[in-house]
């Protein structure tokens, strides 16, 4: 069978369980080829298939998600490893890289509070040239994908990577204080009925935050005003339908907040200061 037959009949059995059944069959099939899908689509149409496509398109058939299977992921226009140990990057979350960049002009450190991968720390980093960054998970694999990430963009001189868990008494010892802070925390409440992509897939103890999705802003963002300097500002990612509850959990800690939304509309970030007058905007 040829590569062109081979996407068409991929497509078909991916339409089922993927909203973008042909652009999965076409990097699966560049990964077995081991070239771009430009020159897969260019070039290759008419190429014997791979031995290595089938057993990546059985992996795709069982929801794991593309980068899981190829091991990387774009993000804001950097690519970064990834691996069952962190959440997928993804495009939603570059609001918050967005809202970071213009709330925070030059901001000399960074904490970013569950840094998984690392795509929010080392894409501010990258952004910000003059920035230290501190980035803290509570999982050692997790921190291994991050500091493989740092060193593939340049950025291990620049970014601290630590094991801390904001549930546990002494976690911001010795990190000192911040002009920016990120945070991506888990928010998905436990009983919610995700696509098994995610589900099946995904770091449990970075999606699940208790019955609401709510436990760890309660425990994470009244902790936040010891770890920012004067003026600093926090941008904590939040889901769809959490933007009123988190601004009242903000506010109950000092911080006044700004809604920021995604390319949807849908809530997606809040950008949280100590001391500013309350956002109009409550989603």
């Amino acid at each position: 069978m040829r590569v062109a037959q081979a996407l068409r009949e991929a497509a078909l059995a991916l339409g089922d369980i993927s909203d973008t059944a042909r652009l999965d069959a076409e990097l699966l099939m560049a990964e077995a080829l081991g070239t771009s899908r430009s020159e897969l689509l260019l070039r290759h149409g008419g190429t014997a298939v791979p031995a290595g496509f089938a057993a990546l398109l059985e992996r795709r058939m069982r929801h794991e998600p593309v980068a899981y299977i190829l091991g990387r992921q774009e993000f804001y226009g950097r690519e970064f490893l990834v691996t069952f140990d962190v959440l997928i990057p993804r495009a939603d979350s570059e609001t918050l890289i967005a809202a970071a960049l213009e709330c925070s002009a030059t901001p000399r450190r960074i904490l970013d509070c569950g840094t998984g991968s690392g795509a929010l720390l080392l894409t501010l980093l990258a952004e910000r040239p003059e920035a230290q960054g501190v980035g803290v998970d509570a999982s050692l694999g997790a921190l291994a994908v991050a500091a493989a990430n740092a060193a593939r963009l340049d950025l291990a001189g620049r970014a601290r990577l630590l094991r801390r868990d904001w549930t546990e008494a002494g976690w911001r010892e010795g990190l000192g204080r911040f002009d920016l802070i990120l945070a991506n925390p888990p928010y998905v409440e436990s009983g919610a009925v995700l696509a098994p992509g995610v589900a099946e897939w995904e770091p449990a103890a970075a999606l699940y935050a208790g019955p609401d999705g709510l436990d760890d802003y309660r425990m994470l963002v009244p902790q936040l005003p010891a770890l920012l300097m004067p003026g600093g500002i926090a941008c904590i990612e939040i889901g769809a339908e959490q933007a009123r509850p988190v601004s009242v959990i903000a506010a109950q800690a000092g911080f006044s907040s700004v809604l920021r939304r995604d390319l949807a509309g849908r809530p997606r970030a809040l950008v949280m200061q100590l001391g500013l007058a309350q956002a109009a905007d409550p989603g």
